[in-house]
């Protein structure tokens, strides 16, 4: 396949959270601000992208019966990087996703990638699958925190780091708190996978007919 074909596959045909459904737990429990996705994402991404490449050229020369331990050691090597980056840079940022961040050590979207793509084909189609999945995921995560943030508070875009409060589309005394609610994530994430699938059904069904 090409660069192009296996990168477009994780935006949509192969989207981890909403075709996939990997990594739940990160994507229901920070989806809160779309501030919170975007610096989720592009983390993993980072990661994705790293280990995958680096998994890819040592699949030649790794035992396969030590091949875990070693999947293990690069992603984590990737994802210390990152989180002191965002320690270091944005610091409520990093606070906000707590735990979140070297957790993506075990995080099955990276290990997934990992054991069934990057230790059986070459660095090229590697890397435009790890960025695929990565920006497909970053691209998810974005969508369902916009609507909760939106729906939730009222405002979008918060960003703490930079002091910037959000732009205020309504009123806080009109928000649906229970989008920010663990409620509300299950609802909204179910609602966008049923609309997605929808549009993809109808796709296809159009396609037949032509």
């Amino acid at each position: 396949m090409s660069f192009k074909s296996e990168f477009n596959k994780g935006i949509i045909n192969e989207n981890p959270a909403f075709r996939m459904l990997l990594g739940m737990c990160p994507t229901l429990a920070i989806s809160l601000a779309i501030s919170n996705g975007i610096g989720m994402g592009l983390a993993a991404t980072f990661v994705l992208v790293g280990s995958n490449v680096i998994i890819s050229a040592l699949r030649k020369v790794t035992p396969g019966r030590i091949r875990i331990p070693i999947f293990i050691v690069v992603i984590a090597t990737f994802v210390t990087t990152v989180d002191l980056i965002m320690a270091a840079f944005l610091p409520d940022l990093h606070e906000v996703l707590g735990i979140f961040i070297p957790l993506i050590v075990v995080n099955c979207i990276i290990f997934a990638r990992a054991e069934a793509f990057a230790s059986q084909r070459g660095i090229i189609d590697s890397l435009a699958d790890g960025l695929g999945m990565g920006i497909g995921w970053t691209l998810a995560l974005c969508g369902l925190s916009a609507i909760r943030e939106l729906l939730g508070t009222g405002t979008l875009l918060a960003i703490p780091d930079f002091g910037f409060a959000g732009i205020r589309i309504f009123s806080q005394g009109l928000a649906a708190v229970m989008a920010i609610l663990p409620p509300g994530g299950f609802i909204t994430l179910g609602l966008l996978i049923g609309l997605l699938n929808l549009i993809t059904n109808r796709r296809k069904t159009k396609r037949q007919q032509v």
